[in-house]
């Protein structure tokens, strides 16, 4: 156990905890996929090692569901031109990105920044860094690619937040920070009760997450961050692009013994308080 002292605290709905067996165990209230375990193929499997690599951490892409994955572009990827049939979240975990209109200029956005991809416009998407990494995330699918003449207009506006330009707040309709060494900062919301964050916990953050959400997912976006649970058999210290997910009254422990800060992207359902 790491020490009481609150850093951090997400409150969650509660159910009967069960038995974890291992961290894929679907019975559990807790899950965590750590970043070298995560199984990864083709976000075009027609295209085979032309296209960027895809790993889903929840959900199915290829169905109608909501989903959250990884995408890996090597360096000096560009795409052409294209739109996609629903709109997308994304999160730079590494390398350097650029998403935007096919006539636009470069803007590379380093790790931390965050964009959002309207469906129906047309846009193209690039890789500049020595390994290029994202978390990208759709309210439904299917995720597809299609040609720029069937654009469409659906009413939203594209966002490019670069890394540099994020403003990172006490308190929110999502959180509240009560607390030394941590920061937060929402990134998105929905009419569906559903929103999006991101927390920065500074060099020796040691503290708890507490949630009361029916769905809290967490990405580790940057940095090393240790976690516990109770129903997991040790602490594990994850890596960027480590993945989290709880259901009911729960609580993570989190501490970060690097001097680097961490950086961990929250999607949930329910308001979280950081004391």
């Amino acid at each position: 156990m790491f020490s009481r002292r609150v850093i951090s605290t997400i409150f969650l709905v509660s159910a009967a905890a069960l038995a974890y067996a291992d961290n894929h165990n679907a019975g559990s209230l807790v899950k965590v996929i750590p970043a070298e375990e995560v199984e990864w193929g083709y976000l075009n499997p027609l295209r085979g090692k032309l296209s960027p690599g895809a790993a889903d951490l929840w959900g199915d892409r290829t169905s109608g569901s909501a989903t959250g994955m990884l995408v890996r572009f090597k360096k000096g990827f560009e795409s052409p031109p294209h739109i996609h049939n629903i709109t997308y979240r994304g999160v730079v975990i590494e390398g350097m990105m650029h998403n935007d209109d096919p006539s636009a200029a470069k803007m590379w956005m380093p790790p931390g920044s965050f964009w959002t991809q309207p469906a129906g416009e047309d846009h193209t998407t690039a890789a500049d860094g020595e390994t290029n990494l994202i978390y990208l995330e759709i309210d439904s699918g299917p995720y597809l690619v299609k040609p720029s003449d069937e654009q469409f207009d659906n009413g939203e506006r594209p966002l490019n937040l670069h890394a540099d330009n994020v403003v990172w707040l006490e308190d929110s309709d999502l959180h509240t920070i009560n607390a030394d060494n941590v920061q937060a900062t929402n990134v998105w919301g929905s009419t569906a009760d559903m929103g999006g964050s991101m927390i920065r916990l500074g060099a020796g953050f040691e503290g708890e997450l507490m949630t009361e959400a029916s769905e809290f997912r967490a990405v580790v976006i940057g940095g090393e961050v240790t976690h516990n649970a109770r129903d997991l058999d040790e602490p594990e210290t994850l890596e960027a692009g480590s993945y989290i997910e709880s259901t009911g009254d729960y609580t993570h422990e989190f501490a970060n013994y690097s001097d680097d800060e961490v950086t961990i992207y929250i999607r949930t359902n329910s308001r979280y308080s950081v004391q």
